[in-house]
């Protein structure tokens, strides 16, 4: 049990850091990433929340890839349900301030960029699954046998003209998420010698036998 706790608390670490870093990113002001121009624009177009729609489209996507034969880790269902919870704790306490230069906006989209690149880290390393968005990406890359990183950037952009129509904001912060998300992960991979494709991720069927197992003994 102590093994299973010490991922729990990986996972629910990562999970703050994924929020925060998005926070950061989005308060940066000079362009957001991908998924959350989507959200944002989004919130302003139906009156929700920002966390509140990252909890909605997290769940459409959940049921979506369930129902493409995706196996689904706890990781999941927990991620989906608290990135949206910490996000709106931490923009409605204010605890960000909004940039109000470029050269302050830019200083924080970086460093949000990283804070989610440490917050992927602990998150993959407590090996409970993948995100729902995540899935999206392999779900499109079995059934149309195209490359994941072409997938990638077909649903990035998809995701970012769509919140676009709907008013989030696009601007040169976009397309440095685009291209610094991938160098911040490596770097921070590399610095803690994480390889993510050694990491056997459990379904909620493994998490739930090994703990009635755990607790069986």
């Amino acid at each position: 049990m102590k093994t299973f706790f010490t991922r729990f608390l990986n996972l629910f670490f990562g999970t703050f850091l994924y929020a925060l870093g998005i926070v950061v990113s989005i308060m940066a002001s000079i362009g957001y990433a991908p998924w959350e121009v989507f959200h944002v624009g989004l919130a302003h177009t139906v009156g929700l929340s920002i966390g509140a729609v990252t909890i909605i489209v997290g769940i459409i996507i959940l049921i979506f890839v369930t129902a493409c034969g995706e196996k689904i880790g706890v990781g999941a269902i927990f991620s989906l349900i608290l990135t949206g919870v910490f996000i709106d704790l931490l923009m409605a306490k204010d605890l960000i301030p909004k940039a109000e230069s470029f050269a302050l906006g830019l200083v924080m989209l970086l460093t949000g960029l990283f804070i989610i690149a440490l917050g992927s880290y602990f998150y993959m390393k407590s090996a409970f699954g993948v995100g729902p968005r995540d899935n999206l990406m392999v779900v499109m890359n079995r059934k149309t046998k195209l490359p994941i990183g072409l997938c990638r950037s077909i649903v990035e952009l998809t995701v970012t003209l769509a919140g676009w129509v709907l008013g989030g904001m696009v601007g040169i912060g976009t397309l440095i998420s685009v291209l610094g998300i991938g160098v911040f992960i490596q770097t921070v991979f590399t610095v803690f010698r994480f390889d993510p494709a050694s990491v056997e991720h459990e379904t909620i069927t493994q998490t739930y036998r090994a703990i009635t197992k755990a607790y069986r003994k």
